[in-house]
């Protein structure tokens, strides 16, 4: 009789459902799949490294390019760390507009989530439906920073610029008409905040759209429900964070446990699931998306009725208004040098942790006193979870492999970084 033996397949890495550049070596026997191991390193950015010859107003932009679909949460982190180094508060307006915008990069995050995982197993609307609501909160990112994806709008000491008072706005053209236009723009006619305020009204529709779609729909339990399942004590040993924690039932979430910013003022309950199954994990993304949305309408209640700073008034580390720039000599001073050699930060050492949407993200900074980082690491919720993979690949079939690389939700910048 011929001998029976596994045969080993690479899934990836040039392949729609590895989320990335990833390369996943299968050991299959039939169908069963026996091994996966995740080969990395395919999209090494060395961002770490480079962050070492670069002041640390430079290094902000390399954030939104490690998870560039959580930009803003990446440079929350960031900003933390060199504030703590700093010494500094941030007024608290900023602090709101931050939270906002973290919730904000939430919904986008687990949009991008919803969508790519019904169309990896095989639903087509719900990734259409999750790009229409994305639109609009992309349109926010780019009112406020000039950017769709990398905002680069967080700075140490508060934020960017405050928010805008008008949305931009669509023009007719060959392929809109008048109408159209009027139409496209008719939540467009105030400020930023009536913008997402408007959205905040229409999103728990637009959720209850993607659940009836999904939630009880026969074909996606049976492609969710029982796969790469992860006790709770198992979760904790392998180093999970975010949902892949709370999809196995511990309620573990920073904004809770551990507030930053104005997080402790926020009322938004931690969505938490039993099985710690891909369908739970589904769930609480769903539920989460909800919660961000309340936080947010908190925010806008806020911010409506409280202006003032966004960004502290130290010259050394915050630069001067371009009126103050061009009319003293002192400030030209100040803007000269921060632009050219950046801030000098004391020596020290700091760690700031944040709840981005694929768990637990930090950055751990070590500062000789210089105006770069002496050394910078960076914590990844996803290089975590993709470590994960063999013990939660192990004895499923290999279309299932496309399901629980999409339920620990990687992005392959934020891997490989």
């Amino acid at each position: 009789m011929a001998e029976i033996r596994n045969y080993t397949l690479n899934f990836g890495p040039q392949h729609p459902a590895a989320h990335g550049v990833l390369r996943l070596v299968l050991e299959l026997d039939g169908e069963v799949i026996e091994r996966a191991d995740p080969h990395i390193g395919l999209l090494h950015r060395a961002t770490e490294k480079l962050a070492e010859h670069k002041t640390y107003l430079q290094n902000l932009p390399y954030m939104d390019r490690l998870d560039y679909i959580s930009m803003m949460c990446n440079e929350h982190a960031y900003v933390l760390a060199v504030e703590k180094l700093l010494g500094i508060g941030i007024p608290e307006r900023a602090k709101y507009i931050r939270v906002m915008f973290d919730e904000i990069t939430r919904i986008l995050n687990h949009l991008l989530f919803l969508g790519t995982q019904a169309l990896d197993l095989g639903a087509m609307t719900v990734f259409l439906y999750c790009f229409r609501e994305r639109e609009d909160l992309l349109d926010c990112y780019e009112a406020v920073s000039g950017a769709r994806m990398h905002a680069a709008y967080y700075r140490p000491g508060g934020v960017y610029r405050d928010l805008p008072d008008s949305m931009p706005q669509y023009q007719t053209s060959k392929w809109k008409s008048a109408k159209d236009v009027q139409e496209l723009n008719r939540n467009r006619r105030g400020s930023l905040l009536d913008f997402i305020e408007d959205f905040t009204e229409r999103f728990p529709k637009a959720v209850d759209d993607y659940e009836t779609l999904l939630t009880e729909n026969r074909i996606w339990k049976q492609r969710t429900v029982g796969i790469g399942v992860v006790s709770p004590e198992r979760a904790l040993a392998l180093g999970f964070s975010g949902v892949m924690l709370r999809g196995s039932g511990i309620e573990w979430d920073l904004r809770k446990k551990q507030p930053y910013e104005v997080y402790d003022r926020m009322d938004f309950d931690i969505p938490v699931g039993v099985n710690g199954d891909t369908y739970d994990r589904y769930l609480v993304r769903v539920e989460e998306m909800r919660q961000s949305n309340r936080i947010v309408k908190q925010c806008i209640d806020w911010l409506r009725g409280n202006p003032g700073p966004v960004i502290v008034d130290n010259h050394k580390i915050a630069p001067p208004s371009r009126f103050e720039m061009k009319h003293d000599m002192e400030q030209l001073i100040h803007h000269f040098k921060l632009v050219t050699e950046g801030m000098h930060v004391p020596e020290g050492e700091a760690y700031a942790a944040i709840e981005h949407p694929k768990g637990e993200f930090a950055v751990y900074f070590i500062s000789d006193g210089a105006n770069k980082p002496y050394r910078m690491k960076l914590r990844s919720p996803a290089f975590n979870h993709l470590s994960a993979m063999n013990e939660l690949a192990r004895g499923h079939m290999l279309a299932d492999a496309v399901a629980i690389i999409g339920t620990i939700d990687i992005v392959f910048g934020d891997v490989d970084r």
